[in-house]
């Protein structure tokens, strides 16, 4: 993923553990859980993005996920910044916004939505790479028979973050982590 030169980053704990955050000059660029795949390299090292605690978007962030995640916040009211993947990605993330609080959908309906519905595999990778996890919900993508099926964040907080939206689950056992 390329991301903005001008990005900055800051992190939060969370009931559901660390998050680290990042925004460039067109919005939120990033939300990662620690230890999530797919984590970007900028994070951390010599070339990490500078840290920015002040930055308005990363404030709002922070301020609207707590909100999220306390059950007083349904939707996210945030500019993003989608422009680090493809553009095949990016109309993944963006379809991946029509999916309400507390609904779920399917890889391969959203690979029908896209109108591409022999892209099901391609759609779950874009999927897993999502940048900006809980704002851009992967978390409401299950397998075709409603099993929870990989999230790069990990099935426990997918679990959790389906549990507080009040979204219907099947009873089934959680799949193996695949995709996001």
């Amino acid at each position: 993923m390329q991301f903005h030169p001008s990005t900055v980053q800051t992190s939060t704990a969370t009931r559901l553990g660390t998050v680290r955050l990042a925004a460039s000059p067109l919005g939120l660029a990033g939300l990662w859980f620690d230890g999530q795949r797919h984590l970007p390299a900028q994070l951390d090292g010599p070339h990490a993005w500078p840290h920015d605690p002040h930055h308005p978007v990363l404030v709002a962030a922070i301020e609207q996920l707590q909100q999220y995640l306390r059950g007083e916040r349904t939707r996210f009211e945030l500019p993003l910044d989608l422009a680090g993947g493809t553009p095949f990605q990016q109309d993944v993330w963006r379809a991946l916004l029509s999916v309400g609080c507390g609904h779920t959908t399917s890889y391969a309906a959203l690979s029908q939505q896209l109108g591409r519905p022999t892209a099901v595999r391609a759609v779950g990778a874009a999927v897993g790479r999502n940048p900006i996890s809980v704002v851009v919900p992967c978390h409401r993508v299950l397998g075709k028979d409603g099993s929870l099926t990989g999230y790069a964040g990990g099935l426990e907080r997918k679990g959790a973050l389906l549990q507080l939206e009040g979204a219907a689950l099947r009873p089934v056992q959680m799949q193996g982590e695949v995709g996001a």
